[in-house]
């Protein structure tokens, strides 16, 4: 008997017509389950701080740290496969050492009593014209926010209208319920 080839048949290879993919749409509609495939914390791992004991003496360094400060012991040792990899480490640390800009020391002197040059590198506040040496600083309103959440107590509204002046973007700021100054 020969083979008949039925569009309607049902079998291996052939399932039946309403279960089959729509032409043109993924068969995995949910797609891939998220964090499955996710490489590893290894920036939180070695990261973390973890107490190291030297001749007798407790110390808190770095995952990373600890671990290199282990596998040169070990490589010390005599463990031969641990010296190579402290060594590739070294040789590693040092080319990215001579590859990188060389480092730039900036020494500003502040004058006792004002803080606007430290302000700036801190990025708590801007220069309204960074042009003129003596322009105007205007607080961020991260640091208006952080502050007025530490306040012990409610400024007047003289000090509120201060506080509005001396900000940079005021109406960015989350100001408390109590504020009566606003923007």
């Amino acid at each position: 008997m020969g083979w008949i080839n039925n569009a309607n048949e049902v079998g291996y290879g052939r399932p039946p017509k309403g279960s089959r993919f729509v032409k043109g749409q993924s068969g995995n509609l949910a797609g891939r389950p998220r964090g499955r495939h996710r490489l590893a914390p290894y920036e939180a791992v070695l990261g973390q701080m973890v107490t190291i004991r030297e001749r007798g003496t407790e110390r808190l360094v770095t995952a990373t740290e600890a671990y290199l400060l282990h596998l040169a012991k070990r490589g010390l040792e005599g463990d031969g496969a641990a010296a190579r990899a402290s060594l590739a480490l070294i040789e590693q640390a040092r080319g990215e050492k001579s590859q990188s800009e060389p480092m730039t020391i900036v020494h500003v002197g502040v004058d006792p009593g004002s803080v606007t040059l430290a302000l700036e590198p801190l990025r708590m506040a801007r220069k309204l014209d960074p042009y003129r040496e003596t322009a105007r600083m205007a607080i961020e309103p991260w640091l208006v926010e952080a502050t007025l959440e530490r306040l012990p107590r409610r400024l007047s509204p003289t000090e509120q209208r201060i506080v509005v002046d001396a900000t940079r973007t005021p109406k960015k700021v989350r100001w408390p319920k109590w504020w009566s100054e606003h923007p």
